[in-house]
């Protein structure tokens, strides 16, 4: 039985994936479970929480380990983590991924992004930033973002035997997809073998932040809109849809346009941005602007529906859909 590196007050070891739908952050709580339970003899639990189960929902995925004289009574989140996997690197746009971490947490984010961009990005004091492009590797292996997760965090994990965890794989996927096992395998060696990371002490005289539950609630009593208006933008004109891209997004080449409406017609969050416009005779019609990308959440219909190719899916870049974002324009609305 191998010995665990840190332990809370119950004796545990925790893990927290934040993502969102899609990106199989469930099921790679299920394995790694799985992999310190049966491969290394550890006593351990998963469990995951999330809302509506569509893709681009918040996810996250909850694991304990503990020796197995330690019995586990405890299946409330986990609030305060050992190590983070953050799936989706916009998720700090809305969520705070970083929440109950210890000045000597390790947090894993999906991204392109150096370490040092990253502890700015989420303003992190302390701790360490592991950094692995999972999203590239499983679209150049053609498989899922959480077997890259999954390999780089059991870099991170060096309690946890990688051997076990690719009999874990093949187990899970032999039989029901088998021309899937070689490419999650390959997926998962490139995580583990590729992720880079940089730790940062905790300057003098700074804590860590005040720990602060994940589900207390933003209105309350002091703090409601007169009249108790509730004001969620979750859906509305407000809304940010763009943490759910997992990589991919359509690009508008205008020159090959001709305005046919046939990407608006099957997009399902009025994406598209017209505008009325005289003709080559002086007659009005509407004529495509651009994509508002605030609303995209990258399920690439419209590049599927395109008769022209004016639309293109590529993978998405950073900084991308803010410089080449075309506003709705609603009366009242601030478009930010």
């Amino acid at each position: 039985m191998v010995t665990l590196p840190k332990l809370n007050d119950l004796g545990f070891f925790e893990i927290r994936l934040e993502s969102i739908g899609g990106l199989g952050a469930n099921l790679a709580g299920k394995m790694l479970a799985e992999a310190g339970v049966v491969g290394v003899g550890l006593n351990g639990v998963s469990f995951s929480s999330y809302g509506s189960e569509k893709k681009g929902s918040a996810v996250k995925a909850h694991i304990r380990f503990c020796d197995m004289d330690t019995k586990i009574r405890d299946t409330s989140p986990v609030e305060r983590p050992h190590v983070v996997g953050v799936f989706h690197e916009s998720l700090s746009k809305t969520v705070n991924v970083i929440s109950g971490i210890y000045e000597d947490s390790t947090v894993l984010v999906n991204s392109t992004k150096t370490p040092d961009e990253l502890k700015e990005k989420m303003k992190l004091r302390g701790g360490t930033i592991a950094v692995i492009d999972a999203i590239g590797i499983s679209l150049e292996e053609k498989n899922r973002v959480n077997m890259a997760m999954l390999g780089a965090m059991f870099r991170l994990c060096d309690f946890l035997d990688p051997d076990v965890m690719r009999g874990v794989i093949r187990k899970s996927l032999e039989k029901k997809y088998p021309l899937a096992v070689a490419p999650a395998l390959r997926t998962f060696d490139r995580g583990y073998n590729e992720v880079v990371f940089q730790t940062y002490a905790l300057p003098d005289g700074e804590s860590m932040p005040d720990f602060v539950r994940y589900d207390t609630p933003v209105l309350g009593f002091a703090t409601q809109p007169i009249g108790g208006v509730v004001t969620n933008p979750g859906n509305s004109i407000l809304k940010d849809l763009s943490i759910s891209r997992a990589g991919m997004m359509p690009h508008f080449h205008e020159d090959s346009c001709i305005h046919c409406a046939s990407c608006d017609n099957v997009c399902p969050d009025f994406c598209f941005v017209w505008d009325e416009l005289p003709d080559k005779k002086g007659r009005p019609q509407m004529f495509l602007q651009g994509i508002d990308y605030q609303y995209c959440k990258g399920c690439l219909k419209c590049v599927q529906a395109c008769p022209t190719d004016a639309l293109s899916s590529e993978r998405e870049e950073d900084g991308y859909a803010d410089l080449n974002r075309m506003p709705h324009r609603f009366n009242l609305a601030i478009n930010s």
